[in-house]
């Protein structure tokens, strides 16, 4: 059975719509034609269902505020915004043409001089929503179109954020397209213009190459790839471009923000050296620093002035430098040696070599350490393997430890991932979830905490099912389901250590014969365990069937056998119990 398409609407405010453009995550867009004036724009209209969601509308508005405040060239304008049959939308400039993505998809790879033509317009764009206090945070292909004259337009600031309201917008959770996200972004860190200068860096490598810096199966790979992976250099996949713009991409694409181009000019003046380089080069013309050699300040041949000087001062010069040899000193001919010095030079390199392999320790030991440092609970001592273990590993020889630090760095994400979420907290120290997401993840992690397993598992996976329907969160998604993935992979019984160790003693004492005190024992149990659904589950049949029974006032010694006058110790509970070695006696009055 086939979906029926709802057909665009009529009329939405002011325009009347033509057809539909597109749809993404956050709403449809249309073309349509202003009623009074004629002109063409494209509307794009949030969805009447996701207009009743607050969290949506104001990321809605916030699009809207980001575009009116960027302004350029390589920037698409917005006209109007407005409210329409109880929903929002707003007319932006439309662009006759096709997306990046879409040119990719039909022509594979673009030529590296129309790739620089490109990069130089989107730094442009970048640079006037920068100069605006606007971070993009989602600078991708399919965010890129391109009108028949070839002139770049940057469009869809849904996920930007706003330098001066951060702590509004910012909700410490991984946005963004997992292919162009910077390192930082993908951590959940705050995010500078540096990053936007990442992502053109991926959207670059993608257009010369054909493919991303970094792929995987899941956004979660292509995270961690991101923040501790290496990609090949874009000359090692296309040979023919110039290393110059090589150079300057693995750039972009550096692992820190501060080894990047400071900024989006800087970043375009860069770019536009490159085709004169390549044709300075290729002209076989000699340029150093500007200055060029010409018939005018070039000497002639004929200027030298030939003074006395010729085969009489040569001849005195070599034969004094023969006196001089001969009155060398033997130390002195022996380092006046070339090979001597060599051998000497390589006898330093190997001093040197060996003293820095005994200092330092082989990549078993460094790894050894990493897994002593996991072994510890979540915190300091994690960060410390990331940042003096793994993460050198990895860039020392990822082939062969990337498959033993996968795993780690696994946990490692989670721990961001909890850090980000739920590492916040109020004044007087509680924890404050600050948005829905954050308050499911709260909940979550508390039921674990009090050793609720399945309930956190269930809500987890409910949790997924939904974020899979939302807008840019397949990184969140990925997160939560490797939380699942943990309790998974959770020892049977962990977090009922009390319950197994006192079930243990019970059998202990009904083995003995001393049913009164493993009775008692059990009820105890049953009341401790008595709200909590998934611990009563754990607790044996009888355990669990066996109804409370009120407990006798006093034991014969340790023999368990009860006490031969229940009824004399029911109709005195409320007395003290008998002392020891008088089992059934009462109390003495004072």
């Amino acid at each position: 059975m086939t979906t029926q398409v709802p057909a665009p609407p009529e009329r939405i405010g002011p325009y009347r719509i033509e057809r539909l453009l597109g749809a993404g995550g956050m709403g449809q867009v249309f073309l349509g034609v202003h009623e009074t004036t004629g002109r063409e724009a494209a509307v794009k209209m949030l969805p009447p269902q996701m207009a009743l969601e607050p969290g949506l509308v104001i990321r809605f508005s916030r699009e809207i505020d980001a575009m009116r405040m960027v302004r350029g060239e390589n920037v698409v304008e917005i006209y109007e915004s407005g409210e329409w049959e109880g929903t929002y939308f707003y007319a932006m400039e439309y662009v006759a043409g096709e997306t990046l993505a879409e040119k990719l998809y039909r022509e594979k790879r673009i030529p590296w001089r129309t790739v620089i033509d490109y990069a130089v317009q989107i730094c442009r764009a970048l640079k006037s929503a920068h100069n605006s206090g606007i971070i993009h945070r989602d600078l991708k292909p399919s965010n890129l179109l391109i009108d028949e004259a070839g002139l770049i337009k940057l469009t869809d600031f849904g996920v930007a954020q706003v330098f001066a309201a951060s702590k509004v917008t910012m909700t410490g959770g991984v946005i963004g397209t997992a292919e162009y996200m910077s390192a930082e972004q993908a951590q959940g860190k705050r995010v500078t213009k540096q990053s936007d200068i990442y992502s053109l860096g991926a959207v670059m490598y993608v257009m010369l190459t054909g493919r991303p810096p970094f792929t995987g199966k899941s956004a979660l790979d292509i995270v961690q790839k991101h923040k501790f992976g290496r990609f090949d250099s874009p000359r090692r996949i296309v040979p023919d471009i110039p290393h110059w713009l090589d150079s300057l991409v693995c750039q972009c694409l550096a692992k820190e923000p501060k080894d990047r181009f400071p900024d989006a000019y800087v970043l375009s003046l860069r770019l536009q050296e490159i085709p004169k380089k390549v044709d300075l080069a290729h002209s076989g013309t000699i340029d150093v620093d500007g200055a060029r050699g010409t018939e005018e300040t070039a000497p002639a041949v004929g200027d030298f002035d030939h003074g006395p000087v010729g085969g009489t001062l040569m001849r005195d010069l070599i034969r004094g430098e023969i006196a001089r040899q001969h009155e060398q000193s033997p130390l002195e001919k022996v380092f006046d040696n070339t090979w001597v010095l060599v051998l000497m030079l390589l006898m330093l390199i190997g001093s040197v070599s060996w003293w820095w392999s005994r200092r330092a320790p082989s990549p078993e030991k460094l790894f050894a350490r990493g897994e002593e440092l996991m072994a510890q609970p979540a915190g300091p001592a994690w960060d410390e393997a990331r940042r003096d273990v793994f993460e050198p590993l990895m860039l020392e020889d990822p082939d062969t430890w990337e498959p033993k630090i996968e795993p780690y760095l696994r946990k490692l994400a989670l721990y961001d991932f909890r850090k980000s979420f739920l590492g916040r907290r109020g004044a007087k120290g509680e924890k404050v979830p600050r948005t829905e997401l954050e308050r499911f993840l709260a909940q979550a992690m508390h039921h674990r905490q009090m050793g609720q397993t399945a309930k956190a598992r269930r809500l987890l996976i409910s949790l997924a099912d939904v974020l899979r329907s939302q807008p840019d969160s397949e990184a969140t998604v990925s997160m939560v389901d490797a939380m699942v993935e943990e309790l998974d992979a959770q020892p049977e019984g962990q977090g009922f250590e009390v319950m197994s160790q006192t079930l243990a003693r019970i059998a202990e004492l009904r083995k003995a014969g001393k049913t009164v005190e493993a009775d008692r024992l059990e009820a105890s149990l049953r009341e401790l365990y008595r709200d909590d659904d998934e611990a009563r589950r754990r607790l044996p049949d009888s355990t669990a069937q066996k109804p409370p029974r009120s407990l006798p006032a006093a034991t014969k010694g340790d023999s368990g056998e009860p006490d031969p006058q229940p009824a004399q110790a029911e109709s005195e509970s409320s007395a003290p119990d008998a002392p020891s070695g008088a089992p059934g006696a009462a109390p003495e009055k004072e």
